[in-house]
């Protein structure tokens, strides 16, 4: 595998060029978005369900991957624990890899640091560690992670609040020196509304009933219908100047995201949410999960585990056909495989594999079937 013979463990692996975008070219990145950690996370997902080995024990490098991190994440000034760009997933990550207590107290500190982060969305604020403290709720059944995930869905859910236009409830994102209401599962209403979703058995009966009535209200006052198809613009604005269907803004994010509620109300917009990504195509923007065909085709997988309808399994598998043509077309373009969970091909490769066993797991946001109970 591509993957292991480029590993190196003083410089791990080499960034990709559209992955750097003005950075250090030479310097590798570190997170699980983009970055050594959610290779690491894939290689690991990928061997417990026998597709990939264990020929590298990554145990070793984690001090070096820790420091490396923050050095990355600090000057960009959005905080350092997030799950998919700091410190509280490159800490599970190690915690899944060679559980130990004080591994899982340093996860607790930091999902406990993360409260209250005022983006209120999930890649960098406290929505991202509500995943990480349900990821160790599953895995451990200790009470703790129960009390920061609540501790975190109260205080969420009181800045879930009417939005500025249209008549539904929304929260407001504080992220790069602007303010804005967002929809999208990267950085909105349906990421935030995710974390609540999986973690709801451990909220009381009277919370959730709301919560879900407010989430199927959302959903429904934010879809742009056409027939038998839906979208969702980025944020609430009175005319939408930009429209998306990806996984960080737009239909398949929303799909995604969503498909777990156990509710009848949505099941006829999530189904039109996913004829509008089939009818709009592999995405030209690349194969991967945050913006690609990768990430896209999981809204099928989802589809087809909410339905049972056999045709979003072969939905999902055609677009992953085309996601290793574009992997494969990519690396011979650029001479480099764009080792990356993601954004590049260890996402590719995640959901090919799902693709096969018709598992609708998203990496990092869903229980994982295969995780060891610790």
């Amino acid at each position: 595998m591509d993957a292991h013979r480029s590993f190196s463990r003083t410089e791990f692996w080499a960034p990709h060029p559209r992955d750097v975008e003005g950075g250090n070219p030479r310097e590798p990145l570190t997170t699980i978005y983009d970055g050594a950690a959610g290779v690491i996370w894939a290689l690991d997902h990928l061997a417990r369900q026998g597709i990939a080995d264990r020929s590298i024990d990554f145990v070793p490098i984690f001090g070096d991957l820790g420091a490396r991190n923050l050095a990355e994440v600090e000057p960009k000034g959005h905080g350092v624990e997030g799950l998919l760009i700091g410190r509280s997933g490159i800490l599970l990550l190690r915690y899944g890899l060679a559980p130990d207590r004080a591994t899982a107290d340093a996860i607790a500190a930091s999902v406990a640091a993360n409260a209250g982060h005022p983006s209120q969305e999930m890649l960098w604020g406290s929505p991202g560690t509500m995943h990480v403290a349900l990821t160790m709720h599953e895995r451990t059944g200790e009470a703790r992670w129960a009390e920061l995930f609540r501790a975190d869905a109260d205080a969420l859910l009181r800045t879930f609040v009417p939005a500025e236009e249209g008549a539904c409830r929304l929260w407001t994102q504080d992220l790069w020196g602007r303010t804005q209401q967002m929809i999208g599962a990267g950085h909105g209403f349906a990421g935030n509304a995710c974390a609540l979703i999986r973690g709801r058995e451990l909220l009381s009966s009277q919370t959730w009933a709301q919560c879900a009535d407010d989430i199927v209200e959302t959903t429904r006052a934010t879809a742009l219908r056409e027939g038998s198809l839906a979208n969702w613009p980025p944020m609430l604005e009175r005319t939408p100047h930009k429209l998306l269907v990806q996984w960080c803004h737009g239909a398949p994010g929303i799909v995604t995201s969503l498909s777990r509620l156990p509710d009848a109300r949505l099941d006829d917009l999530l189904a039109a949410g996913g004829e509008l990504t089939w009818a709009a195509g592999p995405l030209t923007k690349g194969a991967g999960l945050c913006h690609g065909t990768a990430g896209n085709g999981y809204a099928f997988l989802k589809l087809f585990k909410r339905t049972n309808d056999r045709r979003w399994l072969d939905r999902a598998r055609a677009f992953a056909m085309h996601a290793i043509a574009q992997s494969d077309t990519m690396a011979n373009e650029y001479n480099q495989r764009r080792r990356s969970l993601w954004t590049g091909d260890a996402g590719v490769a995640c959901y090919v594999a799902s693709c096969l066993t018709g598992d609708d797991a998203l990496p990092n946001l869903d229980a994982e079937t295969t995780a060891p109970r610790t």
